[in-house]
């Protein structure tokens, strides 16, 4: 397969790729942040949330009988 057009006119995949929005900054996606490489959130930012999560819960499970 050849990328040339031998009519010389921009077909619609091209066309698509040149007008593509970079997915992280949709209006809709609320959370997601495209970080310059180094940049970005340490894993163990999610371990510690989620023992200090289960920590909480099962703290207020030990107040049931």
């Amino acid at each position: 397969m050849t990328t040339d057009n031998p009519t010389g006119r921009v077909t619609g995949a091209k066309a698509v790729v040149k007008d593509a929005q970079d997915p992280s900054r949709r209006p809709d996606v609320l959370f997601r942040v495209r970080r310059a490489p180094g940049q970005e959130a340490s894993p163990w930012w999610n371990i510690c949330a989620f023992v200090i999560f289960s920590s909480g819960v099962l703290g207020v499970l030990s107040f049931l009988p």
